[in-house]
């Protein structure tokens, strides 16, 4: 029977993700309006709009921040103007520059407690609680780094909500590679197979799979079209309405049990 659930944070748990994609949109348009050689941000006719990189963030979603930054560096040809911003930054490289210039308006955003309450996914907020009521063991596993969670979760409560919790600062390797999940799961002391993941992301959902455990992607509108495109999970286990959360992690609870009796009564493991 299922022992553990793991829930990804960020756009899982919280609409991170889309403060995140609003945070490098914004970066970005601030990337092209830099001219090389004007310390006043002289327009640059290759200007792009924020709307354009909203849409192309949800190509990279969920992948470590370096990933994310190289590939909208390089859609929207912000290299030269990212560069010429390394030294007053304090960076060596042009995509760190870009993160900086990025983190400013993500911490801007995250500043605001009211921003982050009124971006929470009460579906799967409420599955975290509805799991620490039956008695199963709860783990976080973002990509976020640690001061940005402790912020999010002191925010919204959830503190105290999880048995272990593990960031960006505790792994060698991102999502996809399974390296945090398998950590959670050696925290909780609980194997493997007899963990569930909640995920919203392709890169996520992978890293579940790797480390050998049950996953059911929630989907936004990020990470949707990719979820479904990639065919990762059964559609079974892909759940693009809120409504249904429960109701599919009940079966997935059956069918990791071996199915239900032959009366049709629920598994031992309910909600």
């Amino acid at each position: 029977m299922i022992r553990a659930m793991i829930f990804d944070l960020d756009g899982t748990l919280v609409k991170t993700e889309r403060l995140k994609a609003l945070s490098y949109a914004r970066a970005a348009v601030e990337l092209s309006l830099f001219k090389k050689g004007h310390s006043d941000g002289a327009l640059c006719p290759r200007a792009i709009r924020e709307a354009d990189v909203l849409d192309t963030y949800k190509e990279v979603v969920g992948r470590p921040r370096r990933e994310v930054a190289l590939s909208l560096m390089e859609r929207f040809d912000l290299e030269e103007q990212a560069r010429a911003r390394m030294e007053d930054l304090g960076v060596s490289t042009p995509w760190q520059a870009f993160v900086q210039v990025r983190l400013r308006y993500y911490e801007a955003l995250l500043a605001d407690p009211a921003v982050l309450r009124e971006n929470q996914w009460s579906h799967t907020v409420e599955l975290l609680h509805q799991a620490r009521r039956v008695g199963c063991k709860v783990g976080l596993a973002t990509m976020s780094y640690c001061p940005q969670v402790r912020r999010v979760l002191k925010v919204l409560n959830l503190t105290e909500a999880f048995d272990v919790v593990a960031s960006r600062d505790d792994v060698e390797h991102g999502k996809p590679d399974p390296e945090i999940y398998q950590l959670v799961a050696r925290e909780l002391s609980v194997p493997p197979a007899k963990c569930l993941v909640i995920e919203d992301s392709p890169s996520g959902v992978k890293a579940a799979l790797a480390a050998g455990m049950w996953c059911i992607a929630v989907t936004t509108p990020f990470t949707r079209k990719r979820i479904h495109a990639e065919r990762l999970l059964d559609e079974h286990w892909i759940v693009d309405d809120p409504d249904r959360l429960t109701t599919v992690v009940q079966q997935m609870a059956r069918h990791q049990n071996g199915a239900s009796r032959a009366d049709g009564a629920p598994s031992e493991w309910r909600l």
